[in-house]
């Protein structure tokens, strides 16, 4: 089954625009795939804003989120996999959803579900701290 991550960073991007509040993502910059400015990252995590007025050329796509915007006054590409979004909100509200981790996807992920007779092991995962957002004027 395809990640629902996309259809509900869409939604929620819309759901904010239409109620005029200003959209963020949060973004796990360490991501092998992210291209977002070194310059802004904290903590391993990046904090875009994608509203139209400080974004060109934004595509919400399945697979990536990609956009040109201006940091510190030099014009850049940004490509973020859909993957590393950890969250969107509305900056005004701070309303909007923090995804799960999801961890690396393999091939047995689309296997689906194991049958109830098959031996089940819990994997252990790594404890992350859950990212804090406020609101920064």
């Amino acid at each position: 089954m395809t990640s629902n991550r996309p259809y509900l960073v869409r939604a929620l991007y819309e759901w904010i625009m239409d109620n005029h509040m200003t959209p963020h993502l949060l973004v796990d910059a360490a991501h092998p795939q992210a291209v977002v400015p070194a310059g802004f990252v904290q903590d391993g995590k990046i904090v875009l804003n994608i509203n139209p007025s400080a974004v060109h050329a934004l595509v919400l796509g399945n697979e990536r989120i990609e956009f040109n915007a201006r940091f510190g006054g030099v014009s850049m590409r940004v490509e973020v996999p859909v993957d590393a979004v950890l969250g969107i909100y509305a900056r005004e509200s701070g309303y909007g959803m923090l995804f799960p981790d999801d961890g690396p996807r393999t091939d047995d992920d689309a296997e689906g579900p194991e049958r109830p007779d098959e031996e089940q092991t819990a994997p252990t995962k790594p404890t992350r701290a859950r990212p804090k957002l406020k609101v920064v004027k």
